[in-house]
């Protein structure tokens, strides 16, 4: 009976999601149009984009009726990462970061996709079979609960103008024989068949959105080769920062100490007070270039994570933090190095943009390790409007999560307020 419920649910549900398929593909044939004359290239982006959120939400509807082990999605996970890279719902998620100035995702990107033509096909066959299906469901109702009432009603109207139930009921053997009979056989259709119905479409739209394992196996070396870019520009982009760090900083204290030890060696005899206020300006700058030869080292790999693990570093990364901050981490076993490492950035770098940029009054962090990842979730009531493109810091965070074969998800509507979650995995 639960099956008949959940059945007879998603088909009805099917009815809103139809006409919104239908206004989708009007949306989609309209904008294409429009295009060959160049005006609606940006229309066709955002109705295509918007086919993707409808087929995902498809998906999940139709998930939610199979059953994970019963919706004949076999997982396809190469390389340990417990994510299929390009299921319906994934879509935004991994092509977040292309779109245009105006926030627009990349026509180009949405074309190439595979999954586009799978979605507009769906669009087609759902905006013409839903509403009949939901229809059919909702009559089937109707007729089930109208043969049940009508022998207790039909005598009610005058015999001139006689109830009419399939045929007008002027006796009390139709009365009592044939529209129990129709309600029986609604009732059954209800209880049988249309379970069979909707776990059928099910199937058939959970099989047209769901890509091919080659499909999916294409789409996954594209994101690695991606992803592989994005950490060898990071690496590069590092390895030119510290550089850059060693030549002004250490580097250059490091000239001015061994000048101003020269010269006081040359005045030592002649003039011995002014060779020991060089001697003691040498002395400070040693202490400076340490410093800054620490701060270095601590950019490369943060000593606390080697001494106090995450947890006891991401606790002092909270304290330092000039906006109140509620930080709430689950227990942790030792996770690897890299994990650890890009945890750490991730938060320091949240912890920083929060500080210059979103003039909140309190802020909130959750660290977790659910299913194999560990999960960074970061918030705050400023006044968000976060832009990846202002050079806020969410690119690198980005890239960082993405070389692990992990992914960061930012939420800052103009008025805030901000949360940014980053998932790595962890597995060993």
């Amino acid at each position: 009976m639960r099956t008949a419920t959940r059945a007879i649910r998603y088909l009805l549900g099917g009815g809103p999601t139809a006409i919104a398929a239908l206004l989708a593909l009007l949306a989609v044939a309209t904008s294409a149009v429009l295009s060959l004359v160049g005006i609606g290239i940006p229309l066709l982006s955002w109705a295509l984009s918007g086919v993707r959120s409808l087929a995902g939400a498809e998906q999940r509807r139709a998930t939610r009726l199979l059953g994970p082990a019963n919706s004949g999605r076999q997982p396809f996970d190469p390389v340990g990462s417990g994510r299929e890279p390009s299921d319906p719902v994934g879509f935004e998620r991994r092509w977040a970061p292309d779109r245009d100035r105006t926030g627009r995702p990349r026509l180009g990107m949405v074309l190439r996709d595979p999954g586009t033509c799978r979605d507009l096909l769906w669009l087609a066959l759902h905006g013409t079979t839903g509403l009949p299906a939901a229809a059919c469901c909702l009559a089937l109702g109707l007729f089930a609960v109208a043969g049940l009432v009508t022998p207790l009603v039909w005598w009610i109207p005058p015999a001139e103008a006689p109830m009419t139930f399939v045929v007008p009921i002027t006796d009390w053997p139709r009365a009592l024989t044939l529209a129990p009979l129709v309600a029986i056989v609604s009732l059954a259709a209800l209880r049988w068949a249309v379970p069979v119905a909707g776990v059928a479409v099910a199937r058939a739209y959970h099989a047209l959105l769901t890509p091919s394992v080659r499909s999916r196996l294409s789409a996954r070396v594209a994101e690695l080769t991606a992803t592989r870019a994005g950490a060898l520009d990071a690496h590069a982009a590092e390895l030119r920062r510290i550089e850059r760090d060693l030549h002004d900083g250490a580097q250059a204290r490091l000239v001015a100490i061994a000048i101003q030890l020269a010269v006081a060696q040359r005045q030592r005899d002649a003039a011995p007070q002014i060779a020991d206020q060089l001697v003691e300006k040498a002395r400070a700058g040693v202490e400076d270039a340490l410093a800054e030869l620490h701060e270095v080292v601590r950019s490369v790999y943060p000593p606390i994570l080697a001494d106090r693990g995450l947890p006891g570093a991401i606790h002092a990364l909270a304290a330092a933090c000039p906006v109140p901050l509620t930080a709430r981490i689950a227990p942790l076993d030792r996770l690897p190095a890299a994990v650890e490492t890009a945890a750490y950035f991730v938060i320091a770098e949240a912890l920083t943009n929060i500080a210059k940029h979103s003039a909140a009054s309190r802020a909130g962090l959750w660290l977790t390790h659910e299913n194999d990842r560990l999960v960074v979730r970061i918030t705050d009531n400023g006044v968000g409007g976060a832009d990846e493109s202002r050079g806020t810091g969410l690119a690198g965070i980005r890239r960082r999560a993405a070389a692990l074969d992990g992914y960061a998800d930012v939420s800052s509507p103009p008025s805030g307020p901000t949360e940014l979650r980053v998932e790595l995995p962890c597995a060993s």
